[in-house]
């Protein structure tokens, strides 16, 4: 058949096609006229929330920037905007010169304390937090509500109230008092995206400007988890001579590039949402869907599988009051399985407690942290006093002993002599290190490589314990048996 016949052919079919498809159509829309619309219960929730944001007295906080009541603490203690009238602030009227370059002309440090200070002022312990928690560590008389940290904080605890004398702050960049994007700049605006890019060395920097005004020339010890545990070796870094000791808890002296990408994938959730405004959302609506989301990548990464095993397996959601069970049940697109309506409440309990741009500057600053040699001359970074190299220095590098606490890897990254160098400062002050197995965010080989790189640097008064349990991540928050005790062996 030619072209021209084959074409013939196609235009005399035409009409017969034609006439097919519109019966198909209409028989197709007849059958969507008879089904249901679908329905999203999530989608009508979100839309929900977001009216009553509009209207709550949440926002009108964020507008006058004034607490409405004191029924916003939630389930979730450590993570609840605290009370101002419950915590001290410090107020640094000079400027503090930033590692990237910036100055910030003034700025406030929110802290709470516990204990008694003594009178040579040598008994101090100094606290530091994760990414959002705020400086209430543990119940105060001006705030009863439970910290963050309550079971370790107190008489006879990890950190024993009746010996020390315990600080903890509100991080520089942070939400909950001190300085951060949603604070005021010297012309009465909001700073968000226009404040400096921050590193955990900053934020090291601004604790000490209050240590030096509560007269505290030398800390007992520098303790700290998750992030805290990266600015409790910044601090022996920065003022080798004004710790005493330091605990790092689940952290890591170099963010590793998998951290990196869970935390980058939280910030990209976050500024996707339109709320976001490019940081400039403090008179409108906040990015709370982008938080929400944020909230639940990190959750993931805060906790374990096994642990989502036993917790949840897979269990589905219970059906609402007066449902009626179908015998077959049919999924949604909606959360079904527990763990999904878990992940969906943290999200919702966490989206509106915190600041998006805090959470912007202070995951960076963490991606940021690097204490290898070349990054931190790259950054012309020095300590306040800095011992030179002990002579044993470099042939300790070159005869390191296997851990007896750890297995040795099969081969050392090809940045470990460089870490070993950079934490040369820290070899003289006794370090505890604490890994947990289950830890997908820190993995126990960033604290194992820590105290390899610290050993090779000439350190000898490096204790680590690895910690088994399926809680992962958050185990520095709740295993008070085993971080409790080592971190009180460690002290006393």
């Amino acid at each position: 058949m030619n072209l021209i016949a084959r074409n013939s052919f196609r235009l005399r079919a035409l009409p017969h096609r034609l006439s097919s498809l519109t019966v198909t159509s209409l028989r197709h829309q007849a059958t969507c006229a008879t089904t249901a619309i679908p329905s999203f219960p999530c989608v009508d929730a979100h839309a929900a929330r977001e009216s009553k944001i509009l209207a709550s007295s949440f926002y009108r906080y964020s507008q006058t920037g004034t607490r409405a009541s004191s029924s916003d603490s939630g389930p979730e203690p450590p993570y609840a905007r605290p009370n101002p009238l419950s915590y001290n602030t410090y107020h640094h009227q000079y400027p503090l010169e930033l590692t990237y370059g910036s100055t910030l002309p003034s700025f406030d440090i929110a802290y709470e304390t516990w204990g008694a200070l003594s009178p040579s002022r040598d008994n101090v312990i100094l606290l530091h937090t994760g990414l959002s928690a705020s400086s209430h560590a543990a119940s105060t008389e001006l705030n009863p509500t439970e910290g963050w940290w309550e079971k370790f904080i107190g008489p006879g605890r990890a950190l024993d109230t009746n010996q020390f004398f315990v600080i903890c702050t509100n991080v520089l960049g942070g939400c909950y008092g001190s300085t951060g994007p949603s604070s005021l700049d010297p012309e009465g605006q909001r700073y968000a995206t226009r404040f400096p890019i921050l590193s955990i060395f900053d934020m090291v920097q601004a604790q000490f400007k209050l240590l030096d005004h509560l007269g505290v020339q030398k800390l007992y010890a520098s303790v700290g988890s998750s992030m805290g545990g990266m600015q409790s070796l910044a601090a022996g870094w920065l003022f080798p001579d004004r710790v005493g000791k330091i605990v790092s808890i689940s952290g890591t002296a170099r963010s590793s590039p998998g951290s990196i990408a869970m935390r980058h994938a939280q910030r990209s959730v976050l500024m996707a949402d339109p709320n976001w405004n490019n940081g400039s959302y403090y008179d409108g609506l906040p990015p709370h869907t982008g938080m929400k989301l944020a909230r639940q990548i990190a959750t993931i990464t805060y906790r374990s599988g096994p642990e989502w095993d036993q917790r949840f397996g897979r269990k589905l959601r219970e059906l609402k009051d007066g449902q009626s069970l179908p015998p077959l049940r049919s999924p949604t697109l909606c959360p079904d399985f527990l763990i999904e309506t878990y992940l969906d409440h943290q999200g919702e309990q966490f989206c509106l407690k915190y600041d998006a741009n805090s959470l912007l500057y202070i995951s960076k600053a963490m991606d940021l942290f690097d204490l290898t040699l070349p990054a931190l001359q790259e950054l012309a970074m020095t300590p306040a006093t800095h011992a030179p190299p002990s002579p044993s220095t470099s042939s300790s590098r070159q005869s390191l002993v296997p851990s007896k606490s750890h297995p040795p890897p099969l081969h050392y990254a090809p940045h470990f002599p460089e870490l070993a160098a950079g934490l040369e400062p820290l070899k003289s002050i006794p370090i505890l290190v604490l890994g947990v197995q289950s830890d997908i965010l820190f993995p126990v080989e960033q604290q194992r490589e820590l105290v390899d790189a610290l050993r090779m640097a000439g350190s000898t008064q490096v204790s680590y314990f690895e910690l088994g349990g399926v809680w992962g991540h958050d185990t520095f928050l709740l295993d008070v048996l085993n971080v409790g005790g080592a971190v009180r062996g460690f002290l006393s």
